[in-house]
């Protein structure tokens, strides 16, 4: 199984394309109908995978993929297991503001099983944004979908004079880990 590389297909005119990876029962098939629903200036193609490498089978249908967002339930060690192992399969090249991270679940430190700073380490590590996302209402669930199309339009390269390589620098931390203010 080959690694998933950005930039091998002919962009298509005015579309992104995201992949939102995550285990089984995360809401992602929730989260991209939220993404479908808003209003955007620019076509949106949505794909789910539980976890890569994708199949090889369909290789030449697939579009070009211009934003992976990797789904981390934080009540869920597997969860961060799967993210892992599907970070094996995506080119370097994507870590070049073409990633991010989303930390779903509560901000109840009750339920959390994974510390936000280990997702935050883990982020950092792969030079993408972590983005803390509460996916249980529907209303949460389309500002997430708000903020995703916001950065897959700058990945996707549709904001002129905006390279998806700035993406981090222009996605602020919403918030702290304890080990960062110490």
């Amino acid at each position: 199984m080959a690694a998933l590389r950005p930039l091998t297909k002919q962009a298509a005119l005015n579309t992104g394309s995201v992949l939102l990876v995550g285990a089984e029962w995360l809401p992602l098939d929730e989260l991209a109908a939220a993404i479908l629903k808003e209003n955007k200036s620019f076509e949106v193609n949505v794909h789910l995978a539980k976890c890569l490498p994708l199949p090889v089978e369909n290789e030449h249908t697939r579009p070009r993929i211009d934003l992976i967002v990797f789904l981390i339930d934080v009540r869920s060690q597997h969860s961060v297991e799967v993210v892992r192992s599907s970070l094996a399969y995506v080119d370097v090249n994507f870590f070049l503001g073409k990633v991010c991270f989303l930390a779903v679940g509560d901000k109840s430190v009750k339920h959390q099983v994974v510390e936000m700073y280990t997702l935050k380490q883990l982020a950092d590590s792969y030079l993408s944004p972590l983005i803390p996302a509460e996916l249980e209402s529907a209303e949460r669930r389309a500002a997430m979908a708000k903020r995703l199309l916001q950065i897959l339009k700058v990945a996707a390269g549709l904001v002129p004079g905006v390279s998806a390589l700035a993406l981090s620098s222009l996605i602020r931390p919403s918030f702290k880990t304890e080990a960062a203010e110490s």
